[in-house]
C-alpha cells in the first residue's frame, strides 16, 4: 500500500513539473538564456519556425495525458487493494452481510 502511495506522489509531482515547463522556458528566455534549447542564440536572435510552439504544446499535452492515465491506474489499484483488504477482514461465512451477528 505504501508503494502505491509513493507512485501516486511521484506521478503528481511529475504532472506539476511537466505543467510548469512553459514557465521555466519563459523565465530562462527572460533571464537571457536560450529557453531550454528553444532559441539557441537567446531571445534577440530567436529564429524558430511556426511549428515549434505547437509542437512543444503537443508533446506536453501527450505527456500530461499519459501521466494522468498512470495516476488513474494507480488510484484504481489502490481501491482494489483496499477492497480486497476489507473483504479479507470480514468473516468468510458472512461475506459482509450480517456483521453484527443477527441484528
Amino acid at each position: 500500500m505504501t508503494a502505491i502511495r509513493i507512485v501516486i506522489g511521484v506521478v503528481i509531482t511529475a504532472i506539476a513539473i511537466v505543467a510548469l515547463v512553459p514557465m521555466f522556458v519563459l523565465l530562462d528566455l527572460a533571464g537571457g538564456g536560450d529557453g531550454l534549447g528553444l532559441c539557441s542564440g537567446g531571445l534577440a536572435s530567436c529564429g524558430t519556425s511556426y511549428f515549434d510552439g505547437p509542437e512543444l504544446l503537443g508533446i506536453l499535452v501527450v505527456v500530461l495525458f499519459l501521466l494522468l492515465m498512470l495516476l488513474r491506474s494507480a488510484f484504481h489499484v489502490r481501491s482494489l487493494v483496499e477492497q480486497r483488504r476489507e473483504e479479507e477482514a470480514l468473516d468468510p461465512s458472512m461475506r459482509g452481510r450480517d456483521r453484527l451477528g443477527g441484528l
